[in-house]
């Protein structure tokens, strides 16, 4: 297993000065990405980048909820409850108390499935990976242990044994991030964002 720390992630000022991403992992195929996983500070209301071909699945990991605006309806991001919708759709965000940070997930789905889901409260089970495909855990709250190994705040932990033993005592939590690649042929590697 693999743990990539919050400290040594790196920030890269979005071109619209409306907040800063920190880039976690992606999965490469001839070139182009398959998938994303990274954090983003959101400093203001504003709009998102468009990206077409891609889902995206939008977690807020600290701060409050963050509306996001649709042209046909309105989607209420809230803390710790995954939102998924298209990455072309046209979206305009608005805070309703502040910044916050949310973790994005973003895959095209002609060559995976991608999945974020909560895992908390005092839990002890087994999850297995996926044969071809990614399973990773970000931390959210205390020190949740996967494979025996604590989680903090803000790190990400990559699986590359056939199962993750979580065990979380109350009050912890984190996101379970998994991908399952559809075509077995077509090669994706994992690039791991560090220093």
């Amino acid at each position: 297993m693999q743990i990539l720390k919050f400290d040594d992630l790196i920030e890269v000022p979005w071109r619209n000065g409306g907040g800063i991403t920190r880039n976690i992992a992606k999965g490469l195929h001839l070139d182009q990405a398959a998938w994303t996983i990274s954090r983003a500070d959101v400093a203001q209301d504003g709009p998102f980048s468009d990206f077409a071909g891609m889902v995206r699945v939008l977690t807020v990991v600290s701060g409050s909820i963050m509306t996001l605006e649709t042209p046909t309806a309105s989607i209420d991001a809230r803390p710790w409850e995954p939102v998924r919708f298209d990455g072309g759709l046209k979206v305009n965000s608005r805070l309703a108390d502040g910044p916050l940070t949310d973790l994005n997930l973003m895959f095209n789905p002609q060559l995976c499935e991608g999945e974020v889901r909560t895992r908390r409260r005092p839990l002890v089970c087994d999850l297995p990976r996926p044969n071809k495909g990614l399973l990773a855990f970000h931390g959210l709250a205390g020190m949740p242990k996967v494979n025996g190994t604590a989680i903090a705040i803000g790190d990400t932990a990559f699986v590359a044994q056939p199962n993750a033993a979580l065990t979380l005592a109350e009050g912890d939590a984190l996101l379970e991030i998994r991908l399952t690649y559809l075509d077995h042929s077509k090669a994706i590697t994992l690039c791991i964002a560090e220093r």
